[in-house]
């Protein structure tokens, strides 16, 4: 980088589930010539996804250049958290040529891109783009897209109603604020659902945007990487659900996190999370767990009741094997007592 360059980051948001880490792992494997820095904002205190990508950290992007900003939003934490990890990233020899900012599911990304004007570091950054993720099967089903005419139906009818749901405003901004989106997990929302999600993807979006089908995380790094947006320069242009000053609220969501010993049997752990979907409104599970007999480590990411599960990694010889997950809920639903009882049959279960 010369003294006239500005190191391009791409900021990757999306809501909860939509695939964020699992495009980012391939993109730290196929980086296209580029040495890469990963920054994950988590919500919760489990770093599951900085551990997940450090397990596939390759000389290119190695793991010293992943870095973790857990229990707090970037934008709301940006001088005591996000410039000193933007410096420090800055400072190591040899330095990354491209830095890969992977936000929170709940985060509002258009704050993010205001801290890049901060003088510390503006004339040495640029956003070269803001790269959406939505899953299609979901946006389809309307879960986080809603249907503007049912809304207005349903204020006419109740002048309580005055705003969208939390999630849909996260939603919306997301898409906003994108130069370009990835609609992923196709292959679960079939030729109809990915139309019907496009279509409304095209119905939010401010502006034309381009929208790529992506499965399991795998997209030419040429397509997002290089975009050259210079989105810190073009706010005017993202608009967003909060613009307003002091508008920035954390407080619609909360999370858990609940230790859980080693496990007989995989599939009772996913009944559990079924239920806790069903029963308690959770939107995500994330974490993993130890398995008896099992060398590897399970790792487990649920969205709402569909709940994935694989084997990443062995457990290394000091750890404890216990397993910890983290429950995230809107903040109204998300009740402890009840996740953790239900949670405790299976311990129960598993002593």
């Amino acid at each position: 980088m010369t003294d006239l360059a500005k190191l391009p980051v791409t900021v990757i948001t999306g809501f909860l589930g939509s695939g964020k880490t699992t495009l980012i792992s391939h993109l730290m494997q196929n980086p296209g010539g580029k040495r890469l820095a990963v920054v994950v904002n988590e919500f919760g205190d489990v770093g599951v996804v900085g551990d997940i990508l450090k397990s596939g950290a390759i000389p290119d992007c190695p793991a010293e250049t992943i870095m973790e900003l857990a229990n707090g939003c970037i934008c709301c934490t940006v001088a005591d958290d996000f410039i000193p990890t933007i410096e420090a990233l800055m400072k190591l020899d040899p330095q990354p040529e491209h830095i890969l900012i992977e936000t929170s599911g709940l985060a509002l990304p258009k704050p993010l891109l205001k801290a890049f004007d901060w003088p510390d570091i503006r004339s040495k950054i640029t956003v070269d783009g803001v790269i959406a993720l939505a899953d299609a099967e979901a946006v389809a089903a309307g879960r986080f897209a809603p249907n503007v005419e049912a809304v207005d139906a349903q204020r006419l009818a109740d002048e309580s109603i005055d705003h969208e749901t939390p999630l849909s405003e996260v939603f919306e901004d997301q898409i906003s604020c994108a130069d370009i989106i990835l609609l992923t997990k196709p292959d679960l929302a079939g030729p109809d659902g990915v139309a019907k999600a496009k279509e409304i993807i095209a119905a939010e979006a401010p502006r034309p945007l381009p929208v790529v089908e992506v499965a399991e995380g795998v997209v030419d790094p040429r397509v997002i990487l290089g975009l050259e947006a210079a989105a810190e320069d073009d706010m005017d242009a993202r608009p967003s659900h909060h613009d307003e000053p002091h508008d920035h609220d954390h407080e619609d969501f909360d999370s858990i996190v609940v230790d859980i010993p080693e496990l007989s049997d995989p599939s009772e752990l996913v009944q559990q999370i079924e239920r806790l979907a069903n029963e308690q409104n959770i939107l995500r599970v994330k974490g993993y767990a130890a398995v008896a007999g099992k060398p590897m480590r399970l790792l487990v990411q649920a969205v709402g009741a569909r709940v994935r599960h694989q084997y990443d990694r062995p457990w290394a010889s000091s750890e404890d094997r216990r397993g910890r997950l983290v429950v995230i809920a809107e903040h109204d639903d998300i009740n402890t007592t009840a996740i953790q009882s239900v949670l405790a049959r299976h311990v129960e279960a598993a002593e």
